[in-house]
């Protein structure tokens, strides 16, 4: 059957792949299995249960979930197949985040998974004219449970209703709205279609490999990463297309024990995860003492030292392999034939490492805006350090500038209710410009290697958009510049240049001795934890990722003769950085 619309996918799953475990969630401490029939039965009573709510086609509804749950996956379908919008909200952002959403979108329903978000978005419900009810996965009392949309869908011969909306609904329609932190401050919804996201899905597949003596029926993916975010859904999608069965991990922190217990295929990564992995490895080896750790320092440093990815070769590899390197393997699960990794660049040094102990890493690279994935390597052809070659079906050009510019079917309809916006988004001859720089390489692989626009992204591949916090910070007595930093690394931190002026009169007020040269106050013990008490009141204001985590100041100010502002004042991020390269390594205490 021709795949053109996200409903699609579970029927050709059930048509091709029909399997006990499609969708696996814990509950209470047990794996509770969903077989595909029974996901299919559950999405179309979904859907049925809409309709008598009187939901109609273009209706829009958010879904927001802690982690990821079979729950949410029948939403999606029961959504998607009457043509509903589903609006997959981050759970971590500031309830101020989610009334713009909401009120922006036009929320109608809003389904969330456990108490903690009821009460986010009940604090802000009052100031939502459009949210008619919010319905829970967990058994909350008071609240309203999403069983209730089950129930009202449990007689089915509404279904031909259900049907007649399924085969009108086009490829080109609107399937979901995903919403990004826009550099002003306000989130941003871009708009997908089914088609944008099955073309992304289909021309990712041949990126991703089967393995050979694995029967369908055993394939097994752990998801872990917030299925709102596209690069975690787009795999969802493809998990299902190929068969394979999708466990929901319970937490981040349950990682370890989950993949004891699934034993997974499978996983979507992003670079922080894989540093997390490696400091761990890294811990228990050199804390083993004695002849454990000798042998693990002599295994590093015999992998350190390949140039090339390739299987053990020559005795010491193998003995290495054999002692120390299957002990990795066996720690992801044992069964690990790739971890997919997107969303923010990975460590070249890490990522060679993980190859040649057994563990492939797949490397890519896209946006939400492109569904996401633009370019993403394989083990056909794979270059660590490059992210890959773009998809057959889509066309990279770089512009002259070295901005990635990209066309085809998974480039987004454009931003809602944002016309200007999606007009400056694409160059004349209908190009998305990325934001981001980069080349493609002789043999076509691409290689990013700047940002264009002021944004970062930390290692576990959340977006700062770093002029919106320091605004903010600006607006205190005490702070006269503020640089937040962190691109590629574990959290954001900020260098401050304190208003030197203004303290030293309140140190005068408060009879403290904190020096009279700018190198001397910045040295103040006193005025540091009065200033971090000023970044706690910001940080109120921000999601989880984009708190500042520590901060140093700076032992000089910042000005246009020493050049560290421009002409119009505008922070010199790069000769900031630079300068005070001993504080951002202080905050960071970097050890290569």
């Amino acid at each position: 059957m021709a795949i053109k619309r996200l409903f699609d996918i579970p029927h050709y799953a059930l048509e091709k792949f029909p399997k006990t475990d499609m969708f696996v969630t814990k509950y209470q401490g047990e794996w509770k299995k969903t077989s595909t029939l029974e996901f299919i039965n559950q999405g179309n009573k979904i859907s049925r249960g809409l309709l008598k709510l009187g939901i109609k086609p273009g209706d829009k509804i958010a879904l927001i979930t802690t982690n990821s749950r079979t729950e949410w996956a029948v939403m999606d379908f029961g959504l998607s197949q009457i043509g509903v919008v589903s609006v997959p909200v981050y759970p971590s952002i500031s309830a101020e985040d989610y009334e713009f959403i909401f009120n922006n979108a036009e929320i109608q329903y809003c389904f969330v998974s456990d108490k903690e978000l009821l009460t986010k978005v009940m604090k802000v419900k009052h100031n939502i004219p459009s949210l008619q009810g919010i319905f829970t996965f967990d058994n909350i009392s008071g609240a309203a449970n999403w069983r209730e949309i089950l129930d009202l869908g449990e007689d089915d011969s509404t279904q031909i209703e259900v049907e007649d909306l399924s085969n009108a609904i086009n490829s080109e329609d609107l399937a979901t709205i995903i919403y990004t932190s826009g550099t002003t401050g306000r989130p941003k919804g871009v708009m997908l279609t089914h088609h944008n996201i099955v073309s992304n899905v289909l021309g990712a597949i041949p990126r991703i490999p089967k393995k050979k003596s694995l029967d369908y029926k055993d394939s097994r993916a752990l998801s872990f990463l917030p299925i709102c975010h596209i690069f975690e859904r787009m795999l969802f999608y493809l998990y299902q297309y190929n068969g394979f069965s999708i466990y929901f991990a319970e937490s981040i922190d349950k990682m370890g024990e989950n993949i004891k217990e699934v034993k997974p295929h499978y996983m979507t990564v992003v670079p922080r995860l894989v540093e997390k992995v490696y400091d761990k490895i890294y811990n228990t080896g050199s804390s083993a003492g004695g002849l454990k750790s000798k042998i693990f320092f002599w295994a590093l440093n015999l992998i350190s030292k390949k140039k090339v990815i390739g299987k053990p070769s020559g005795l010491q590899e193998i003995i290495a392999d054999k002692l120390v390197f299957s002990k990795w393997r066996e720690g992801l699960g044992g069964e690990i034939i790739t971890l997919v990794s997107g969303s923010a660049a990975l460590s070249t040094r890490l990522n060679m490492m993980f190859q040649n102990a057994g563990i492939p890493i797949l490397e890519g690279y896209g946006l939400t805006e492109t569904s996401p994935v633009i370019a993403v390597n394989s083990f056909n052809k794979m270059k660590v350090g490059t992210v890959g070659v773009p998809l057959d079906n889509l066309q990279v050009k770089i512009q002259e500038d070295g901005e990635i510019t990209v066309k085809g079917p998974s480039v987004f309809k454009g931003y809602f209710k944002a016309e200007e916006m999606t007009k400056e988004a694409f160059t004349n001859d209908g190009f998305f410009k990325t934001g981001d720089i980069g080349h493609i390489d002789a043999e076509g692989f691409l290689q990013i290697t700047d940002r264009k626009k002021e944004m970062f992204k930390t290692s576990g591949g959340k977006y700062i958009a770093p002029q919106m916090i320091e605004n903010q910070a600006k607006a205190s007595k005490f702070i006269e510049q503020i640089m937040v930093v962190g691109d590629g690394e574990k959290m954001p931190c900020a260098l401050v240049q304190p208003d030197f002026e203004f303290a030293k009169s309140w140190a005068m007020r408060n009879n403290l001795n904190i020096g009279s040269t700018p190198a001397e106050i910045a040295k103040s013990k006193e005025l540091k934890e009065r200033i971090e008490k000023e970044i706690e009141g910001i940080n109120e204001h921000l999601g989880n990722w984009e708190k500042i985590k520590r901060i140093e100041l700076t032992p000089e100010v910042w000005a246009i003769e020493t050049g560290l502002l421009t002409p119009t004042l505008k922070l010199k991020r790069k000769a900031v950085k630079e300068k005070f390269m001993d504080l951002y390594n202080k905050m960071y205490e970097h050890h290569e």
